[in-house]
């Protein structure tokens, strides 16, 4: 258990419940990402006496309180993570995702708030494309494609 996040949930005046430390201790445990569904099992299999809504209500407070943040990785669930704030990649053709730092983004920040007057908040959509497995796919089928044109053309 994060004893900071203890701390901090004692600090603003929450009490610190046998279901707050078995969320925390849950996202803490895990490098996925984790949707309330997955959060509320796997609580339960520890806790089988915590009910799903106390999850939910649960992951609210700490997304309150900034513990956590919740994103959108493509058409399914919300996840949620501790607070680790970074972007997502999600590859269209796979759906691996690859977290990136948000300081990544900070060009293209600067940029839209200069010129367009639009504050980006990264992290809570993914930005969606191609990963490499799938992009070096491509760039061969386009050649491979492009030569037997000439081949039977010329």
């Amino acid at each position: 258990m994060e004893p900071d996040l203890v701390a901090e949930l004692r600090r603003r005046g929450h009490r610190v419940t046998t279901a707050r430390r078995a969320v925390l201790t849950t996202l803490l445990e895990s490098s996925d990402h984790l949707t309330a569904d997955q959060i509320a099992e796997a609580v339960k299999r520890r806790n089988p006496d915590i009910d799903t809504s106390t999850v939910y209500r649960t992951l609210g407070l700490f997304e309150e309180l900034g513990f956590v943040e919740h994103a959108h990785l493509g058409h399914g669930a919300a996840v949620y993570q501790l607070g680790r704030t970074h972007q997502h990649l999600v590859c269209e053709e796979c759906g691996a995702v690859v977290d990136i730092p948000v300081s990544a983004l900070d060009d293209l920040a600067r940029n839209l708030r200069t010129g367009y007057q639009f504050e980006i908040r990264p992290g809570h959509f993914p930005l969606l494309g191609r990963c490499s497995r799938h992009t070096d796919a491509a760039a061969r089928d386009t050649v491979h494609s492009h030569s037997q044109r000439e081949h039977t053309h010329g």
